[in-house]
């Protein structure tokens, strides 16, 4: 079995990386974080008691007055995850739930009531609250979240004062949403309240403090999420998806992204600020950061001016990034290279439903909206075809039989959903049950059957390479010599298929014999 420092260094290696790079670039932007009050923060929380699962943390929910949960702004899952909450927490014939908002003014109440009473519609509201001037985060996840309430919740209250960009005012900040908890406490005597505020508010010395100083009595539980300090801590242990930590009695910590799934939406906010509207986030840096990220992990220099162990001038190669604002530009440099219709819907479709895709054919990404899971696995596949010289752009794709392009396919998937897992350890495991429903769809064409059938066995073979690589069975130099494999040759995906699936029978068999 596999220690916890092991794991711990294997699972966190591809991410630290990377981490790096995008810290520098937030850094530069914003040095906010060497303030002291968010010092304080980062300070309390550096270890945990236990792990939960989600039964004892629903309990521990269950028996709270008051549930103060962290925000990370920047990143849509902290507010998808408080609606979720709230909606679990809301049972008929249980309590009554109300939500406090750190996002609207105490001020704005009384607009938020309208809302409340349907009197104004969505876009009204998002006006009249100056969501986009006072806030500038996404609006999508804070406005389900608000439809959740409603549909849910007793009512809804703004807790929130200027100034918000001054944080030698944020301590007044906090007293002032601790007076409007106790003001909800009066209004609901029997509520549970649950308050959405931003993390660094939740230090022990912070909100809470000031909260029990008003509600003395009331039984008070923190739920922080994705805490930097304790995700890396609980990569260590044993199990494959940590879903939350008991961090002391009244507090607990969920988890529901990575560090570096927060930080890279922070800086794509940032960038968004920066920029028109209509331009968009410039996701170029997220895209190339997380290629540096692969390459480190893998030990490739992306310099390096020979074929052979490295590829030739990979950063060469680095491909061209299009947002969701230059879909069209990209839509005609495909047709200018042969891509049908078919072949671009289906290539829209994709980027509606996973975000982003890779384009070999172009070498180009195009990214609609940032999700570290899928793209991860497309970073991988761009690495992949890169340490072969890029193939399709190159030649275009070897006429071939149907066994060299189904395992050339089957690999690429592997190498892809492999890549995801090393830069988003918190994907969820591939197992035959999750991606079985591939093979159960109504094919219209022999070429779905095709897609289905490889990434069904693709994704297989690169989760179990990844359990072996985090057992130490599989080093990141044969990983790289398999990136660089030209899959192209005859005969070759079957040998590097048959390679890595051998690695994972043998253990398989080594634990058979063992436990007879």
């Amino acid at each position: 079995m596999a220690s916890a420092t092991h794991l711990r260094s294997r699972r966190s290696a591809a991410q630290h990386f990377a981490l790096a790079g995008v810290q520098r670039e937030i850094r530069a932007q914003d040095s906010s974080n060497q303030r002291k009050y968010l010092r304080e923060f980062s300070q309390a929380f550096r270890s945990y008691e236990s792990v939960i699962d989600s039964q004892e943390f629903k309990a521990q929910v269950s028996a709270a007055d008051v549930v103060l949960i962290g925000d990370y702004h920047a990143l849509s899952a902290s507010q998808r995850f408080a609606a979720s909450l709230l909606e679990g927490r809301a049972q008929p014939g249980d309590r009554p739930v109300v939500l406090g908002l750190e996002t609207i003014f105490a001020r704005d109440q009384h607009i938020l009531d309208e809302w409340w009473r349907r009197e104004i519609d969505e876009e009204e509201l998002r006006q009249r609250i100056r969501f986009d001037f006072d806030w500038g985060y996404d609006w999508t996840p804070f406005y389900e979240l608000l439809v959740t309430a409603r549909e849910h919740a007793e009512g809804i209250y703004g807790l929130d004062c200027m100034p918000r960009e001054d944080l030698r005012k944020i301590g007044a900040r906090d007293r002032h949403a601790a007076h409007k908890i106790g003001e909800i406490r009066q209004r609901h005597p029997n509520a549970v309240i649950m308050v959405l505020f931003g993390e660094s508010h939740l230090a022990p010395g912070h909100l809470p403090r000031e909260l029990r100083q008003q509600l003395k009595d009331e039984r008070v539980l923190t739920v922080l999420q994705n805490v930097d300090a304790l995700y890396w801590r609980a990569a260590g242990e044993q199990s494959n998806q940590v879903e939350a930590v008991r961090v002391r009695d009244d507090v607990v910590c969920v988890f529901n992204s990575t560090p570096l799934e927060k930080y890279e939406n922070y800086r794509l906010h940032l960038s968004r600020w920066g920029r028109s509207e209509e331009e968009g986030p410039d996701l170029a840096p997220t895209i190339y950061n997380l290629v540096d990220s692969l390459l480190r992990f893998l030990g490739i220099n992306r310099y390096a001016s020979h074929n052979g162990t490295q590829p030739k001038f990979l950063v060469d190669l680095l491909p061209e990034v299009y947002g969701a604002a230059s879909g069209a530009r990209l839509s005609r440099l495909l047709m200018r290279k042969g891509a049908s219709e078919e072949a671009i819907t289906a290539m829209l479709r994709q980027v509606e439903e996973r975000g982003c895709v890779y384009l070999a054919r172009a070498n180009a990404f195009y990214v609609g909206e940032f999700q570290m899971m899928y793209a991860g696995e497309e970073v991988a596949r761009f690495l992949h075809h890169a340490c072969r010289g890029l193939p399709q752009r190159n030649n275009g794709e070897h006429r071939r039989d149907m066994a060299d392009r189904f395992y050339t396919r089957t690999v690429e998937n592997a190498l892809g959903y492999l890549g995801s897992r090393v830069l988003y350890p918190a994907r969820p495991s591939a197992t035959d049950g999750d991606h079985r429903q591939l093979l159960h769809v109504t094919p219209e064409s022999e070429r779905k059957k095709f897609d289905a059938s490889s990434q069904l066995l693709g994704y297989m073979l690169g989760n179990a390479v990844y359990d072996a690589y985090l057992e130490g069975r599989v080093t990141t130099s044969m990983l790289r010599r398999v990136f660089l494999t030209r899959l192209e040759e005859p005969g070759k995906a079957r040998e590097v298929y048959l390679e890595l699936a051998g690695k994972v029978r043998r253990k398989k068999a080594r634990g058979a014999g063992a436990d007879s």
